[in-house]
């Protein structure tokens, strides 16, 4: 039972490891490297979803830093690379996308979906008329039945 908790806190604790790459992947400019580590922590990895691709050991994740890396050692800036993977793989690659109409929708749709749903069940109790009195015959047969 011992080896099982330990296998189970081992798993646990290397759950939040960060990828590692080849050294070879690095820039040789130290100034230029934290430029695409800081520009690949904003880029969610694609297999991953939760992960920007610098945290992600999945091969899609290691092309994309080496693409960032590239853009980077041309001398692009932040915004030009970011525009780039947009322009590939859509918003979804940011891993903070921009608010605009669609974002705005998509976080609004639960309290949408909860205002129509409550409207159709005021409108529907509204409409829900009581049901008829019991007639003679009902009424003796429930008498009947509360007797025994």
């Amino acid at each position: 039972m011992i080896r099982i908790l330990a296998l189970l806190a081992a798993l646990l604790l290397a759950a939040p490891a960060w990828a590692i790459s080849d050294p070879a992947e690095a820039l040789p400019d130290p100034a230029q490297e934290a430029r695409a580590v800081q520009i690949g922590q904003q880029l969610r990895c694609l297999v991953c979803q939760n992960e920007s691709i610098e945290e992600s050991g999945a091969d899609l994740a290691r092309d994309l830093r080496h693409i960032v890396r590239q853009h980077v050692a041309a001398g692009e800036n932040e915004a030009q690379i970011t525009q780039w993977m947009v322009a590939r793989y859509g918003d979804f690659v940011r891993l903070r996308p921009p608010v605009n109409w669609m974002t705005s929708l998509l976080w609004a749709s639960p309290v949408i979906a909860l205002l129509i749903g409550g409207g159709l069940a005021m409108g529907l109790r509204r409409r829900a008329a009581p049901p008829p009195p019991l007639s003679d015959e009902e009424q003796q047969r429930l008498a009947r039945l509360m007797e025994n």
